[in-house]
């Protein structure tokens, strides 16, 4: 049951499901994130702490950076089944379309050089 309502309490909020929709288009960084969402450093690195805890992202470092990707759901048959499912929904969201489409320009080295 715990682990069931920990996925359910991480996507229930609004930026936690932008953060997934935007990993699943591609692994991004603590600042990408930020640089897309406009939140606070602290915010995002709460959000993906408690997404990561809920088994619905990885992380692994790659020198200085900390990569954030989806989860192969591996760890949770409820996290894996809103996974896949979130894959089809809210693509056509205006929020989300409008943080899809500023992934082409977000490049990490300019966003955490002036972080």
């Amino acid at each position: 049951m715990k682990n069931f309502t920990d996925v359910m309490k991480a996507l229930a909020d609004a930026n936690r499901v932008k953060i997934v929709k935007l990993l699943q288009h591609r692994t991004m960084c603590v600042c990408e994130l930020q640089g897309v969402l406009g939140l606070a450093q602290p915010t995002v690195s709460k959000h993906l702490k408690i997404l990561e805890e809920a088994g619905l992202v990885v992380s692994s470092k790659d020198g200085l950076w900390v990569n954030y990707a989806p989860s192969d759901g591996s760890r949770s048959p409820f996290a894996a089944s809103l996974l896949g499912n979130l894959r089809h929904w809210l693509e056509d969201d205006p929020e989300i379309r409008r943080a899809v489409d500023q992934l082409p320009f977000v490049n990490r080295e300019d966003l955490c050089r002036r972080s």
